[in-house]
C-alpha cells in the first residue's frame, strides 16, 4: 500500500507552516467506511423500525446533542439500543456526513433535503443547517417555495424565511395560480397575506384564499379551523377591491359573513384612499423612478431630463426639469407617476448646483393623484445640490416635488430623482437626519459660501495634518465677514469639531450661529472672551441645521482668522482625548498663560487674506529655546 505525503513547499503562501502534512482526506475515508457498518459498533439505532449499528464516540464528536444523548447521563447511555424519532432515508444521509463529512444535496429528493433540515436543527448541526439553508435558496422555484417557507417557519430560520417571503413578493401572481398555494400551512398563508409587498390584485388573492378553504375542507371544519377561517379573511384586503367585485366575487362565498361585506363597503366609501391598506411592488434597493422601469414625468418643464439618469451634464440651459415657483396652494409642482403602486422610503434628488444658490421645497406622494401626504416639508429650510431623503415605508404611484423658493429666481430646477426601498436607512428625528458621520463633506454636497481660501473647499476636505501658513485653511479679515458653510440639507445637530490654525503659538477668539435660511440665527457657541487654539469641540441642544457661520473676533498674532476643518456633528466622543488632539509633529509647549495651551510647530504664522507670497528663498527658523513669548510675538509681527 503506497502513501501520499503533500508537504508545503518553502514558498508556498500558505498560512500552514513549510513540512506540515495534510491527510484529512485519507482520515475522512478510513472513518467514512465505518458508516453503517457493525464493524467496532458499540451503539445501534432504531430508526423507523430499522436498526442502524453507530458508534458512540463519532457521533459525541459531530454534535452536542449526541454527546449529552450518549455520554450526558442520560438514559439512553447506559443503553446498547436507542429509538430515534427521524425519517428513515434523511438519517442514514445525515450519518453519512457525520462519518465523512460530505453531502451531496442535489443527489437527493427535495423532500428527501427538507426532512435533512429539519434532522440538521434537531440534532443540532449548525453548519449543515446553513449549508442547506443555502442550497434551498440557490433551488427555490415555484414548485417548492411553499413547502420551503413553512420548513423555514418551523424551524425559525428568519433568513430563509425571509428570502421565501420575498421570492413571493415578486411572483405573486403567479404563486396564487400555482397549485403549491393550497400546501401553505395556516400560519404561513397568514404572514403572506399580511405583507403589504404580496402584490397582485386583491380579487386574485381573494379567489385563492377560497380556493384554499376548499382545499382544506377537513382542517375549514374543525373546531380549529372555524376559529382561524375570519382571521385569514379580514387578512384579506376588501376595501381594495371595486364594489362590482364585492357583490360579485365575494358576496357569494359563503364563509364572508354579510357583516364583513358591510363594514368593507363602509370603509371604502369612508376612507380616503391614501389611508387604505393598499400593497405594492417591493425591489430592495433598486431605483424605481427610472423609464426603463416605465416611470415618466407628467408635470412640469423640460420633463425628459429628470428620469434620464445623467446627473453630469447639465448647465443653465438643459439637464433639467423645472416648474415655476409660486404661492397657489394647487401649485402642481414636478409629478412622476410610477409604473404601479410601489413601496418606497427613500428619495433622492438633485438640485440644480452650478452657483450657490439654494431651493426651498416639499415632497408629496399619492396612489390616485387625488389624496396626498406631504412626506417631506423643506420649505422653510434652504437646500442645495443632492438630497438624501428618508421616511416610513409608503405604497405610491405618484411622486410629486414642489419648489417654495429659489434664492436666484423664481423657478425650481431639478436634475435628477430616484426612488426606492431601502433598509439602510439613518436615524431620524422628526423627519431629519440625525447624523451619525461628519456630513460637513464636500461628498455630501456641503461648500463654502463664504471665506477665503487658495483651495476652494479646503476646510471640507478632511485634511487636518497638510496645512502652513501658506496652504490649507480658509480665513476672513477681523471685523469684516465671516466663515459660512452651508450644508446640502437640514440636519439634525448637536454638535461641531472645528480645528484652528496651530502652527505657532497663537490663539483666537470667536463664535458660532447656524441658520436654516439666512434670515435667523441661534448663536451655539460664545467664545468672544476666551483664548482657544487648535481643536474646538462644541455641543448645544438638537437642532435642525442647514448653514454654520463661524466669526473670529480675535488673534493674538494679526487681524485674521484661520480655520483648517470643520465638522458636524464631532466625530469625538464628549470624553475622548481626541477632541484635543494636536498634530504628531508638534513638539513645543505654548507661552505660559494662553487658555487651551498645545503643542505647537515652529513656522511663521499666516499672512492675512490678501498677503503676497513670500519671496523665493525664505525660510522658516525655528524659535531660539530660550525666547519669551513676548519677544516671539514682536519678531513674528515683524515678519506679518
Amino acid at each position: 500500500m503506497t502513501s501520499q505525503h503533500h508537504y508545503m513547499p518553502a514558498d508556498s503562501n500558505c498560512s500552514c507552516r513549510v513540512g506540515e502534512i495534510e491527510h484529512i482526506s485519507h482520515l475522512s475515508e478510513h472513518i467514512g467506511s465505518l458508516c453503517l457498518s457493525s464493524e467496532y459498533s458499540d451503539v445501534t439505532l432504531i430508526v423507523e423500525g430499522q436498526r442502524i449499528p453507530a458508534h458512540k464516540v463519532i457521533l459525541a464528536a459531530s454534535s452536542d446533542y449526541f454527546r449529552a444523548l450518549l455520554y450526558g447521563g442520560m438514559r439512553e447511555s447506559s443503553q446498547s439500543e436507542v429509538e430515534l424519532q427521524a425519517p428513515l432515508q434523511a438519517f442514514k444521509a445525515l450519518l453519512r456526513y457525520v462519518y465523512s463529512g460530505h453531502m451531496g444535496l442535489s443527489l437527493l429528493r427535495e423532500d428527501t433535503v427538507l426532512d435533512m433540515l429539519g434532522l440538521a436543527h434537531q440534532f443540532n448541526f449548525q453548519k449543515l443547517e446553513a449549508a442547506i439553508s443555502d442550497y434551498l435558496r440557490q433551488v427555490l422555484a415555484l414548485r417548492n417555495v411553499c413547502a420551503v417557507l413553512d420548513a423555514a417557519r418551523l424551524y425559525r430560520l428568519d433568513a430563509l424565511m425571509d428570502y421565501c417571503f420575498n421570492f413571493l413578493d415578486r411572483n405573486a401572481t403567479e404563486v396564487l395560480q400555482h397549485d403549491t398555494f393550497l400546501q401553505l400551512s395556516i400560519e404561513a398563508l397568514q404572514g403572506l397575506l399580511q405583507r403589504d409587498s404580496f402584490f397582485a390584485p386583491e380579487v386574485d388573492i381573494f379567489k385563492a384564499v377560497c380556493s384554499w378553504f376548499n382545499a382544506n375542507q377537513q382542517w375549514v371544519k374543525s373546531d380549529s379551523g372555524i376559529a382561524h377561517v375570519e382571521k385569514i379573511l379580514k387578512c384579506v384586503r376588501l376595501t381594495l377591491m371595486s364594489l362590482e367585485e364585492l357583490l360579485t366575487v365575494v358576496r357569494p362565498f359563503t364563509l364572508v359573513t354579510p357583516d364583513m361585506l358591510l363594514d368593507a363597503i363602509q370603509e371604502k366609501t369612508q376612507t380616503s384612499t391614501t389611508d387604505l391598506p393598499h400593497r405594492g411592488l417591493l425591489l430592495p434597493e433598486e431605483n424605481v423612478a427610472t423609464t426603463k422601469r416605465g416611470a415618466r414625468v407628467i408635470t412640469g418643464d423640460m420633463r425628459s431630463a429628470l428620469l434620464d439618469g445623467d446627473t453630469d451634464n447639465y448647465d443653465m440651459e438643459r439637464g433639467y426639469t423645472r416648474h415655476t415657483i409660486s404661492d397657489a396652494p394647487d401649485n402642481p409642482g414636478i409629478i412622476v407617476r410610477l409604473a404601479t403602486t410601489t413601496i418606497i422610503n427613500h428619495v433622492r434628488l438633485l438640485l440644480w448646483d452650478r452657483d450657490n444658490r439654494s431651493y426651498a421645497y416639499f415632497v408629496e406622494v399619492s396612489v390616485d393623484q387625488k389624496d396626498w401626504v406631504r412626506v417631506i416639508d423643506h420649505s422653510n429650510y434652504f437646500c442645495r445640490s443632492w438630497q438624501n431623503l428618508y421616511f416610513g415605508p409608503r405604497v405610491v404611484q405618484f411622486i410629486k416635488i414642489v419648489g417654495t423658493s429659489n434664492t436666484v429666481n423664481k423657478v425650481f430646477h431639478a436634475v435628477s430623482m430616484e426612488a426606492m426601498h431601502t433598509t439602510r436607512v439613518p436615524p431620524l428625528s422628526d423627519g431629519l437626519i440625525e447624523p451619525l458621520h461628519n456630513v460637513a463633506t464636500v461628498e455630501l454636497s456641503a461648500v463654502v459660501i463664504e471665506g477665503i481660501s487658495r483651495s476652494r473647499n479646503a476646510l471640507l476636505n478632511g485634511d487636518t495634518e497638510h496645512y502652513d501658513w501658506e496652504q490649507g485653511y480658509t480665513c476672513h479679515q477681523l471685523g469684516s465677514g465671516a466663515i459660512v458653510v452651508q450644508l446640502a440639507q437640514p440636519y439634525l445637530l448637536s454638535s461641531i469639531r472645528m480645528l484652528l490654525w496651530d502652527c505657532d503659538y497663537r490663539h483666537y477668539s470667536y463664535y458660532v450661529e447656524v441658520s436654516l435660511n439666512y434670515w435667523h440665527w441661534d448663536m451655539v457657541a460664545d467664545r468672544t472672551r476666551d483664548t482657544c487654539r487648535s481643536w474646538q469641540v462644541i455641543y448645544f441642544t438638537p437642532r435642525p441645521v442647514s448653514i454654520i457661520r463661524i466669526v473670529g473676533t480675535n488673534n493674538s498674532v494679526n487681524e485674521v482668522f484661520h480655520l483648517v476643518h470643520l465638522e458636524c456633528p464631532a466625530q469625538v466622543d464628549r470624553e475622548d482625548p481626541a477632541a484635543k488632539k494636536q498634530r504628531p509633529d508638534d513638539a513645543r509647549p505654548a507661552p505660559v498663560g494662553q487658555a487651551n495651551a498645545a503643542e505647537t510647530r515652529d513656522s511663521p504664522s499666516p499672512p492675512a487674506a490678501g498677503s503676497p507670497p513670500p519671496e523665493a528663498g525664505t525660510s522658516r527658523r525655528a524659535l531660539p529655546p530660550a525666547e519669551t513669548a513676548t519677544e516671539a510675538e514682536e519678531r513674528y509681527d515683524a515678519l506679518d
